[in-house]
């Protein structure tokens, strides 16, 4: 199994279901600062030209949440998959919500301050979604109360998807007055398999 990635990526989502699963891989950095993701060797991996990519035997398998469920349901009897069609659901549930309803927001804060030329940045729209972020951010709030992980007492596969991207919202200073989800990526960073959190990452692709 191989795992093409860089640190500072979505790929630290699937690293920590890798590791949390103890399952053997090779990892082929793919440094998007230097455009490697761009050469043809890798668009030839992922015409998209983005990261993660797993390579399983003969099987291809781009974006972040497609991978960690694989593994998940791959690796099942490890436990990061629920056994029963309703835990399933909910599971799913959890993941669209992080990806659609927090990671969104996230993404255009990122483009409006960071990623796009200065004339195209929009700071309008930037703080919408954090608007926008924060009032979903407080459905889980909610949501959070009396559990430890999204599904309750057990950790799955979502938390992992979860828990990188509340970082990444803690990162841009967007948990505040959310007490119950500061604590839970706290609790999951604190795991002994947890990956770097986002400024170790980022420093150490600096060096």
């Amino acid at each position: 199994m191989k795992l093409y990635d860089f640190a500072p990526t979505r790929s630290r989502a699937v690293r920590w279901t890798l590791a949390e699963l103890c399952v053997p891989y090779e990892t082929v950095t793919v440094n998007i600062l230097r455009g490697e993701q761009r050469s043809p060797f890798f668009l030839a991996i992922n015409p998209a030209g983005k990261l993660p990519v797993l390579v399983d035997g003969d099987m291809v398998l781009t974006e972040t949440v497609a991978i960690v469920l694989y593994l998940a349901e791959k690796y099942a009897e490890r436990g990061l998959m629920p056994g029963d069609r309703v835990g399933r659901a909910q599971l799913q549930r959890w993941i669209m919500f992080t990806v659609t309803e927090l990671e969104q927001p996230l993404w255009r804060i990122r483009r409006h301050t960071f990623l796009l030329a200065h004339e195209k940045r929009l700071p309008g729209e930037a703080a919408l979604a954090r608007d926008d972020f924060k009032a979903m951010a407080a459905v889980l709030e909610r949501h959070m109360e009396g559990r430890d992980f999204v599904l309750g007492e057990r950790i799955s596969a979502a938390d992992f998807i979860l828990a990188y991207t509340l970082e990444w919202a803690q990162a841009e200073g967007l948990l505040d007055g959310a007490p119950r989800l500061e604590a839970y990526v706290e609790r999951m960073y604190a795991r002994p398999k947890a990956p770097l959190r986002i400024k170790e990452a980022l420093a150490s692709v600096a060096r």
